[in-house]
């Protein structure tokens, strides 16, 4: 059994291991960056090591450093959460030499499935439907813009070794033709060392269908559920639910059996999603493969909210060699969740937000759940993503998740930095989405009106109430009467989430 996990991960997704493996009776070693030095994760481990500088890349994404700590702490495995190492072969390769257990899949899945050309073929083999599309032998400008004209317009042009919506261009016509294949590989190049791309026919009006699979090295292989990530921006998910509503029985059958089809092919073993696009209503709905996300994802809750499983514990389970906790028969769907993400963000123009976080207060009620990698008084800067939390609502039915999700958008409190609840209240009262009839570009088709800025009066307010923070904290502190009431200003106030 695992004693002892380093977490090369921080925020929400590293305090979300901890909780596991406190359940669980193992000890966890977080690793933090200068800019992390006091950050919740790191005060919430048993142990925590330094990694280095605040840029991801001299820190977090740095395995030789990260592996460094966890031989200093005596950690026996390594959960990667999310981004930054989670999907790298490299570094699951690394982790294995140096004597340490990696927490999802081998070395030689990810890197099978990190290519996205080489899983659409390996897909297809495997009988697994794919989005009809090409990629050129020649990556000059002529020969990608060739391949759309034979993929037929409209189409998406696709980073080859990489996803979440890095080195992606929307080609509707002729007109930019070529300059969107320059910039869709200059941005593929930067992000991923390798500006290889393919071109996918596009599918307008799609909905973004998930399932959560999950292998051991016993031979068992189940799904545990299906997740709706059609709410997105730019490919970049909003808000998620499960299970996917207004999807047939038949329909539901299909796409869960192809993503187990998908994993037997490649051999999988722990978590992973595999992703599809969904075009069409009724039993005769079509799917598509899109690729397979060697990891855990970062909307895993609302999977757990609907069939009461840890998924975490069953991930350190299988990297400790034994079964799946659970069988397919167990894999249950109890009521419906949805789950909204809380970034630190201009939603006007998608641009991320740093500061401090002056007071951040999370809600609370029956159904809400929230995971969050900040607290008050924290500083959010600019080398990481700007996540601040996720908000998870469950309720009996879907209506009823909704409902307390909006309830709870109400009552958060953030005030120093813009953020996106604003947004996020306006996006899921829209009737579209009530009546479930968004698609993945619902959001740019109403981005006017779901990212209006606040009334003057409330932007005026919040600069007012930002500046007597501000003051306030620059001055020495004055006793308090821990007996007074009232002894918070900012509770007079009341909910501050503009």
């Amino acid at each position: 059994m695992i004693n002892r996990v380093l977490i090369a991960n921080r925020g929400e997704i590293a305090r979300r291991v901890i909780r596991t493996c406190r359940a669980m009776g193992i000890e966890t070693v977080a690793v933090y960056s200068d800019a992390d030095r006091d950050a919740p994760h790191v005060r919430e481990a048993d142990a925590a090591e330094s990694i280095g500088p605040a840029p991801a890349i001299d820190s977090y994404l740095n395995s030789a450093r990260v592996i460094g700590a966890a031989r200093r702490a005596g950690a026996d495995a390594v959960h990667p959460g999310y981004g930054f190492l989670s999907e790298n072969a490299q570094f699951a390769d690394a982790c294995e030499r140096a004597g340490l257990i990696f927490i999802g899949p081998p070395a030689a899945v990810i890197r099978r499935m990190g290519s996205k050309t080489g899983a659409r073929a390996m897909m297809a083999a495997a009988g697994v439907p794919v989005v009809p599309g090409e990629t050129p032998a020649a990556q000059d400008v002529a020969a990608v813009a060739a391949a759309v004209r034979a993929v037929g317009l409209p189409v998406l042009l696709k980073a080859a070794a990489g996803g979440g919506g890095k080195g992606m261009r929307v080609v509707r016509d002729e007109a930019g033709l070529e300059e969107s294949v320059r910039a869709a590989g200059s941005e593929a190049a930067r992000a991923f060392g390798d500006g290889t791309l393919y071109v996918e026919r596009l599918i307008d009006r799609a909905r973004h269908i998930e399932v959560q699979i999950f292998g051991d090295t016993h031979g068992h292989l189940v799904h545990v559920m299906e997740r709706d990530c059609t709410l997105q921006r730019r490919h970049q998910k909003v808000i998620e639910e499960a299970p996917a509503p207004r999807l047939s029985a038949a329909v539901r059958d299909r796409i869960t059996n192809a993503a187990i089809a998908a994993g037997r092919a490649a051999g999988y073993v722990n978590a992973g999603t595999v992703e599809f696009l969904l075009e069409g209503d009724g039993d005769d709905a079509q799917f598509y493969f899109l690729e397979m996300n060697t990891r855990l994802q970062v909307e895993h809750p609302i999977t757990e909210a609907v069939t009461g499983l840890d998924l975490v514990r069953a991930q350190i389970l299988v990297a400790s060699g034994q079964p799946l906790p659970f069988t397919q028969a167990r894999v249950q769907a109890t009521g419906h969740a949805v789950e909204a993400r809380i970034y630190a963000e201009d939603s006007r123009r998608l641009l991320p937000q740093a500061g401090r976080l002056l007071r951040y207060v999370e809600p609370a009620g029956e159904g809400i759940r929230v995971d969050s990698g900040v607290a008050a008084g924290q500083t959010v800067t600019v080398h990481y993503d700007p996540l601040l939390a996720k908000l998870i609502a469950h309720g009996a039915t879907r209506e009823q998740a909704f409902a307390r999700l909006a309830a709870a958008l109400e009552s958060y409190e953030i005030l120093g930095l813009r953020h996106n609840i604003a947004f996020l209240r306006r996006l899921i009262a829209q009737p579209e989405v009530q009546q479930i009839q968004a698609h993945t570009r619902f959001i740019e088709s109403c981005l006017e009106e779901l990212s209006s800025p606040p009334a003057p009066e409330v932007a005026r307010a919040a600069a007012v109430m930002a500046a007597f923070a501000s003051a306030r904290d620059a001055e020495p502190a004055a006793p308090i009467d821990a007996e007074a009431p009232g002894i918070d200003p900012w509770d007079a106030l009341g909910p501050v989430s503009w």
